[in-house]
């Protein structure tokens, strides 16, 4: 199957999972699940797109590997971050802005977008897959491989390094400064988008480079609206502090704090 077929195929797959998981919300009252399945869907569509292209056998296998360990493992920590939690608070906001309307208002404003933005986001997965044009490793799979491991060094040592953090009662209410959260005030936003850069220059070595343009839009997702943008607004209120943290520690990619 050609490229755009395969695509539709996942985007397909994608809405029925949203759909699926848009149901199970409006039956718990919860919209926050759907955070949970965002890398559980990239899982799926890097399997769907493993099945139905023939691009060389050694670099889709090396690519499911790592989308699978990097997805899973970021479903199952916020899967038991929020296990027991009520609502995430961006999902109250809507849910008091919409009334009782929110139900079927959820599946359009927070569903069917983040469905959408998967599909676009996953583009250099299928990318790297389908590609037949350079069947052997080459310089910019390395390239790619070393960009993961990075990647998820920072994002899984991140969370892990917050969550032992949080989980000390002497700490609520502090702003972390240690291990790596002293080089960059986000090192899990880092290593995830840097994760994407990996899987875009897979894309690349395949012979792939403008579905590269998803690692671009999973990025500025990341900066400028999901993550460091809307999570430093809400630190600021919280945490009085956490505005010296700003001063002195860079905001994405990792550096020496300033003295």
């Amino acid at each position: 199957m050609g490229f755009f077929q395969v695509y539709l195929n996942g985007f397909i797959l994608v809405m029925i999972m949203m759909t699926l998981v848009w149901i199970a919300s409006v039956i718990i009252k919860n919209v926050s699940i759907v955070d949970i399945f965002w890398g559980f869907g990239f899982v799926l569509l890097s399997w769907l797109y493993f099945f139905q292209t023939d691009g060389y056998l050694v670099r889709k296998i090396i690519l499911l590997v790592l989308v699978n360990i990097w997805g899973l493992r970021l479903t199952i920590y916020i899967l038991w971050r929020n296990w027991g939690k009520e609502e995430d608070y961006r999902y109250q906001e809507f849910r008091k802005k919409h009334g009782k309307k929110y139900w079927w208002y959820s599946f359009f404003d927070t569903f069917l977008v983040q469905g959408l933005l998967m599909i676009l986001i996953s583009a250099p997965l299928l990318g790297a897959q389908i590609s037949a044009r350079h069947r052997a490793l080459n310089a910019f799979d390395f390239i790619a491989i070393a960009l993961w491991i990075i990647g998820f060094t920072f994002e899984a040592g991140g969370d892990l390094q917050m969550a032992k953090f949080k989980s000390k009662p002497e700490n609520k209410g502090k702003v972390m400064r240690k291990g790596l959260w002293k080089y960059t005030r986000h090192p899990n936003y880092f290593g995830d988008s840097t994760q994407w850069w990996g899987y875009g220059f897979f894309s690349i070595a395949a012979g792939s480079y403008l579905p590269a343009l998803g690692t671009i839009l999973m990025t500025l997702l990341i900066i400028k609206v999901s993550g460091v943008a809307l999570l430093e607004k809400s630190l600021k209120d919280k945490k009085p502090k956490y505005r010296d943290y700003i001063e002195k520690t860079s905001a994405f990619i990792p550096w020496f704090p300033q003295k």
